[in-house]
């Protein structure tokens, strides 16, 4: 657990995970690694075979300042400690990474890099093409309508253009998009169903139902460090309480 604004949208990648099965999800910009490493946490317990690549330079932006390498060799350890096997992360610019990966064979792809317009609509139509027919593609921040991002703006204009799309507004919000084709013949999952249903009150309810599981999940970590706080009291010092609020978090 560390800080980031993804932490409203955890229960929505997990399930969403569970939903599509992905073979290969693809993310742009990974940070600290609480969004790529919740799509990791969804196979493993989902028991799906497929591999997540993290793609980001690991040097910060315009928005997020410039950042040493303690980031990266954070986010590496935990890769190599927890889900050896199924994650990569390919230290380079986004363009740079548009070689290593074939058209039409990323299930998920997550863009959530550099949040000017420009940038946004540069990723999107670089990799677009690598997303499978029926493919996801997430949005990060389309609510937030501060400084120069832009995210919000294009999502906005691809709503109006393709025909399956869902955005959440809570947090800094979420934009989810499904490339159109895809085999259609099997019955869908109960989330895609309600993702892309034209009952608008289903879609109320869905935006609904995943606020309350992000509070949900915020209320359990606050209440495991209360708890690991009051066994370090019981036991006269504030030192391991401090440990525990680490690994319950």
């Amino acid at each position: 657990m560390v800080f980031s604004t993804w932490v409203d949208h955890l229960p929505f990648a997990y399930d969403l995970v569970e939903a599509i099965r992905p073979k290969m999800t693809v993310e742009l910009g990974v940070y600290n690694g609480l969004s790529f490493f919740t799509f990791c946490q969804s196979l493993i317990e989902n028991d799906i075979e497929g591999v997540c690549y993290g793609v980001d330079c690991w040097e910060g932006d315009v928005h997020t300042d410039a950042y040493d390498d303690s980031i990266y060799q954070d986010v590496a350890t935990h890769a190599r400690d927890h889900y050896r096997g199924i994650t990569y992360l390919l230290k380079m610019y986004f363009n740079e990474a548009l070689n290593h990966f074939d058209a039409e064979t990323v299930d998920l792809l997550h863009i959530d890099g550099l949040h000017t317009y420009e940038a946004v609509q540069e990723d999107f139509t670089n990799w677009y093409p690598k997303v499978r027919p029926g493919g996801i593609v997430l949005f990060h921040d389309v609510m937030a309508r501060i400084k120069d991002f832009g995210a919000w703006k294009y999502f906005d204009e691809l709503q109006a253009t393709h025909p399956e799309t869902f955005r959440f507004d809570h947090g800094f919000g979420l934009g989810v998009l499904r490339k159109p084709g895809g085999d259609r013949t099997a019955p869908e999952h109960p989330l895609l169903q309600l993702l892309f249903s034209e009952n608008e009150e289903e879609r109320r309810k869905l935006k609904q139902l995943y606020v309350h599981a992000s509070h949900f999940l915020e209320a359990r970590r606050q209440a495991n460090r209360f708890k690991a706080m009051a066994g370090g009291n019981k036991k006269g010092g504030q030192g391991k309480a401090g440990n525990e609020d680490r690994v319950q978090a």
